[in-house]
């Protein structure tokens, strides 16, 4: 049986915990930008590099810059979308898609703070799964 590797394992447990966390806290019914306010701080607690608001570059010739922004780009490494919708559809999880195409990134969180328990969705960059392959 061949062992995968988790991406960024170390970071990754840090970020879920600050959700869990942030969850925990403030509970649903909240909008994104009060979770982005919690998630900030608890990036700033535990002392995790981040970018909020981050603009990713154009993704092709004529695009406006800043088009894109990725609600955090933590440590240069994982991307974290958030939401607070009653379900995700496959919009969100193509916005996300695109912003790993865009950001040559190799994983995103997409995070659902709506429901009564937190949804964390790991998505993988497919064009960096194709070259491994």
């Amino acid at each position: 049986m061949r062992r995968v590797e988790l991406l960024h394992r170390e970071l990754s447990y840090t970020v879920r915990g600050i959700l869990y966390t942030v969850h925990n806290y403030l509970g649903q019914h909240r909008n994104e930008k009060q979770y982005c306010d919690a998630i900030e701080r608890g990036l700033q607690v535990k002392e995790v590099p981040y970018v909020r608001e981050f603009a990713l570059p154009p993704s092709f010739d004529g695009e406006r810059k800043g088009r894109n922004r990725v609600d955090f780009l933590v440590d240069d490494s994982i991307i974290v979308e958030v939401k607070a919708i009653p379900r995700l559809t496959r919009n969100a999880y193509h916005q996300c898609m695109r912003y790993l195409v865009s950001s040559g990134k190799e994983l995103c969180f997409l995070v659902n703070f709506y429901p009564d328990n937190l949804y964390i969705k790991r998505i993988l960059n497919p064009n960096l799964l194709k070259k491994n392959q």
